[in-house]
């Protein structure tokens, strides 16, 4: 069993950074695939970043490229979420989850462990 804890999130002005860290017990988290959701208000659940358990490949979809970068720090069991120049529309809760498989990896369905969630906000 994995327990994911998320923190980091506020409220912010565009263009304004944040850095989210999901924080894991139990298990270490070398041993998963990695990555970050969010969700907004009406709407589904989005990928938006996965860091493979070698630490090195990483994927990101398309409207945070560039700006948002993420990583692990396997003293810490840890996952990070830098997120820079922050836009109104990256308003969501922002979730951690952790995946055995790892593909198709912007499915949340392959992914066994979430954490809570988040809030980021930003205004405009």
């Amino acid at each position: 069993q994995v327990q994911l804890v998320e923190s980091g999130g506020g409220l912010v002005q565009a263009g304004d950074s944040l850095r989210l860290s999901c924080a894991a017990s139990g298990r270490t988290l070398s041993n998963y695939y990695m990555a970050w959701f969010r969700q907004a208000p009406g709407k589904e659940r989005e990928f938006v970043a996965t860091v493979r358990s070698s630490g090195t490949i990483t994927y990101y979809t398309d409207s945070v490229k560039g700006r948002f970068t993420i990583s692990r720090d396997y003293a810490k069991n840890t996952v990070n979420l830098q997120m820079n120049t922050l836009k109104p529309e990256d308003t969501a809760v922002y979730y951690c989850a952790a995946s055995r498989s790892s593909a198709p990896y912007a499915n949340p369905s392959i992914y066994n462990y979430w954490g809570q969630g988040t809030q980021v906000t930003v205004s405009s």
